[in-house]
Formats: C-alpha cells, sequence, structure tokens
C-alpha cells in the first residue's frame, strides 16, 4: 500500500511540474518570446496543452472572467497541493 501511495504522489509531482511549464510555455508564446512556427515548438505546446487542458477546463467554467487573467492554473496547483499533504498527512501514516 504504501508503494502506491508514493506513486501517487509522484504523478501529482510530475503533474505540478507539468502544471508550471504550461503556465511559462503560455507566457512565452503570447509574449512572442518562442518562434510559434518552430515545428519543436509547436510539439512542445500541443503536449503541455494535451496534459493540462483535460483538467483546468472544469476549473476555468466555474471561475469567473478575470479579464485576460486566467488563475485556473494556479487553483489546480493548490487542489494539487491539498491533495498531495492529505495523503500524506492523513493516509500515509494510517497505513503504516
Amino acid at each position: 500500500m504504501l508503494a502506491l501511495i508514493q506513486t501517487i504522489v509522484l504523478a501529482l509531482d510530475i503533474y505540478w511540474w507539468l502544471l508550471i511549464a504550461a503556465a511559462i510555455f503560455s507566457w512565452l508564446y503570447a509574449f512572442n518570446v518562442v518562434n510559434s512556427r518552430n515545428q519543436v515548438v509547436g510539439m512542445v505546446g500541443d503536449f503541455l496543452y494535451r496534459v493540462t487542458e483535460p483538467a483546468l477546463r472544469p476549473i476555468r467554467r466555474v471561475l469567473p472572467d478575470l479579464g485576460g487573467i486566467d488563475i485556473s492554473p494556479i487553483i489546480l496547483l493548490l487542489i494539487i497541493f491539498f491533495v498531495r499533504q492529505f495523503i500524506l498527512t492523513t493516509l500515509a501514516p494510517a497505513v503504516l
């Protein structure tokens, strides 16, 4: 059971970093820092979008329109942090 908990925590950590990478990439893309016509840049952007968008879409539906500011990644990072801490402080000690 401990191996399962460690695997879930690792998956949450990886997804955490993918969310941060997607947010940074979207800023770089929006401000034309990266070449949008480059095939590698397009593939990286498409991968990050496909990985993060299914989790961000429901949050965006619930949040009010804040103009050009998208805080859905921050909300999702807070949710991941809460779930990770809940697993480590509540579930893991109960299993041991």
